[in-house]
C-alpha cells in the first residue's frame, strides 16, 4: 500500500510504502515524517493538540516520537496555522 506524505515544514511530497516509522525522514529537508504535524489527529485548536484522546502527551509536536495512534495527514494544517500566527504576530509587533 503505497501512501502520500505531505511534508509538515517544507510541503514536499513523497510516497511511501506503509505507514512511515520513527526514522524516516524528508527526502528535500531531512525533517521527521512521523511527527504529530503530520499525524491526522493534530489539531492545534484542540487539548494537547491532539483528536486522539488516548494518545499519550507528546512535547516536541515537530520532532519523531512512539505515538500508537500516528495516521498519515496532510501535514499543511501545521504550516497555515503557524503562518497565520506569525503574520498576526509581525502585524501585532509592526512598526508604523
Amino acid at each position: 500500500m503505497e501512501l502520500k506524505v505531505v511534508c509538515f515544514k517544507c510541503r514536499h511530497e513523497m510516497k511511501v510504502s506503509g505507514p512511515p516509522g520513527r526514522r524516516d525522514e524528508c527526502e528535500k529537508c531531512r525533517a521527521d515524517v512521523h511527527v504529530c504535524c503530520n499525524c491526522k489527529h493534530h489539531d492545534p485548536k484542540v487539548y494537547n493538540e491532539c483528536r486522539e484522546p488516548q494518545a499519550d502527551r507528546v512535547q516536541d509536536k515537530e520532532r519523531s516520537n512512539f505515538c500508537d495512534f500516528f495516521e498519515v495527514g496532510s501535514g499543511v494544517a501545521a504550516i497555515s496555522d503557524r503562518e497565520r500566527q506569525r503574520a498576526a504576530a509581525e502585524a501585532l509587533f509592526k512598526k508604523k
